[in-house]
């Protein structure tokens, strides 16, 4: 299995059946047993195996194939990108009218439909918005609240349809409209997509630059409760960060967004953050240890497919053995 570690089996206890009078004697003795009985909210584990990768963005004739998938993980692709933009040689904004800027040859709505049949573990997200269109930053430009959410949904709910996917990503990365704009569209969107069954999950892909979370925090804060992830960019920190550091910027984006499953993530493009070398997998042994792993993405199938996906490997071995 691509040098996969089988997950450890679990030993399985024997329910043991009491009679009320039992259980009434065992609760009213308890508190002089054990008079300092550690609440059971004291620690909560929220460790999750959840992994996630983006796959697209750099067009390097990656496939779906390609990928090593870890059985006991919930594995999620993240199509990049979608983007409300024309596809011309000069791209121009189209207020909400997303379309397919990966190549569809390759990473086609039956490749899909393929390794969806082949892995009952696997789930596609469709990534909006992305650095560039082209060779220039894709803004986000809405003309108006009611007309980009109205265009926004009417063109993602097609390529959701097409592609069989199953969430969404927010990865808006420069920006035309005030946070509160950004606010309403992203958030009505998202309200839309779930209530009407179009998507079962959404995420966002927030980094440290102050234009960047000013409008993502400004998302959070009223509309977090839609939001299932925070694939937060930690490799847009800069080259050589260590595990400690590392363990920091986590500890601050947890508080930033707060009840928000925040999750660890690598690059292998050599961008920067904490690497796989330099010890990203013993942080993220630490944050399991302390019940805050929700998950891990990376940065990108297009970028690993030259080293076999050896990290990938690596991540989810690590999250498929979490207990």
């Amino acid at each position: 299995m691509q040098g996969f570690i089988k997950r450890r089996s679990v030993i399985k206890l024997q329910p043991i059946i009491m009679g009320s009078a039992q259980i009434f004697f065992l609760f009213s003795f308890l508190p002089l047993l054990f008079p300092t009985l550690p609440s059971l909210e004291a620690t909560p584990l929220d460790n999750t195996r959840l992994f996630r990768e983006y796959i697209g963005a750099d067009g390097n004739n990656v496939r779906f194939s390609d990928v090593p998938i870890h059985p006991d993980v919930e594995f999620h692709f993240i199509l990049s990108f979608a983007i409300d933009y024309t596809a011309s040689s000069s791209p121009s904004a189209t207020n909400g009218k997303f379309r397919v800027f990966w190549d569809e040859q390759i990473l086609s709505p039956s490749s899909v439909s393929s390794i969806k049949a082949q892995h009952s573990n696997v789930k596609f997200a469709l990534s909006l918005g992305g650095d560039t269109a082209g060779k220039q930053f894709a803004y986000f430009k809405p003309k108006s609240i009611t007309s980009w959410v109205k265009n926004a949904f009417e063109s993602i709910s097609r390529i959701v349809k097409e592609y069989d996917i199953d969430g969404v990503d927010i990865d808006y990365e420069h920006f035309k409209a005030h946070p509160d704009v950004f606010t309403e569209c992203i958030g009505k969107l998202l309200l839309r997509l779930k209530r009407q069954n179009v998507i079962s999950f959404a995420s966002i892909a927030p980094f440290d630059d102050d234009a960047v979370q000013t409008h993502y925090l400004a998302l959070w804060r009223k509309y977090g409760d839609l939001i299932d992830y925070v694939n937060f960019q930690f490799y847009a920190y800069g080259k050589g960060t260590t595990v400690s550091q590392f363990l920091n910027h986590f500890e601050t984006q947890t508080s930033n967004y707060q009840g928000g499953k925040v999750l660890a993530s690598f690059a292998t493009d050599g961008s920067g953050g904490l690497t796989p070398e330099k010890g990203f997998f013993k942080a993220c042994r630490t944050l399991q240890s302390r019940g805050k792993l929700h998950g891990i993405f990376v940065w990108s199938a297009d970028d690993s497919k030259k080293n076999k996906f050896h990290n990938e490997i690596q991540a989810q071995n690590l999250l498929a053995n979490a207990d």
